[in-house]
Order: structure tokens, then C-alpha cells, then sequence
């Protein structure tokens, strides 16, 4: 199966994306690691969650203008629906999710 583009996949027509831009060297990024998959799985089918390292996917941070880590952009059908930088409670990340879901 041949791996699909950053594009196709926020494109999904299925399920909302919420793209997590991370880095490595990003302390909040690693706090925020357990918070993101416990969404993922707390919304197992109904959303699809991806992480995005910008030192190795630069043009997809810059694309979006990802100036700090991490950075949540949450895609409904392509589109851009919310975005927020920096840590942030998993309550009100799920609060966000779940007007799309």
C-alpha cells in the first residue's frame, strides 16, 4: 500500500484529523505524547490522529506556519477547524473534538 501525503490524509472525508506538529527536543511535545494517544484511543474510529516531527516534515510546518511546539490543527474534511499552540488539558482538547466527531 503505497504511503499517502500529508494532504490525503487530512483530506479524509471519514473522520476529522487532529495533526499533533511535534519535535523531539520539545519538552511540552513529549508531555503532551500521553494526552494525545489517549485521545486516540478514546475516539478510536472517529478520529484519526497524526504526528507531525517538524524537523523532518518542514515543508508541512511551514505550509501551516508552525512557529512553536507543539502545535494541534484540527482538520474536518480538509478544512481547517482549530488550531492552538502550545500544551493544553486533555479535557479541552477532547471539548474541541467532540463538536467534530
Amino acid at each position: 500500500m503505497a504511503k499517502k501525503s500529508f494532504q490525503e490524509i487530512i483530506s479524509s472525508p471519514e473522520t476529522p484529523v487532529l495533526v499533533d506538529f511535534y519535535a523531539d527536543w520539545c519538552g511540552p511535545c513529549k508531555a503532551m505524547s500521553p494526552v494525545v494517544q489517549q485521545l486516540a484511543s478514546q475516539f478510536n474510529g472517529k478520529l484519526k490522529v497524526i504526528k507531525v516531527d517538524i524537523d523532518k516534515n518542514q515543508a508541512a510546518a511551514s505550509q501551516y506556519r508552525v512557529q512553536g511546539v507543539p502545535t494541534f490543527i484540527l482538520f474536518n474534511k480538509g478544512q481547517q477547524v482549530w488550531r492552538q499552540s502550545g500544551a493544553l488539558p486533555a479535557q479541552q482538547l477532547s471539548q474541541v473534538i467532540q463538536q467534530y466527531v
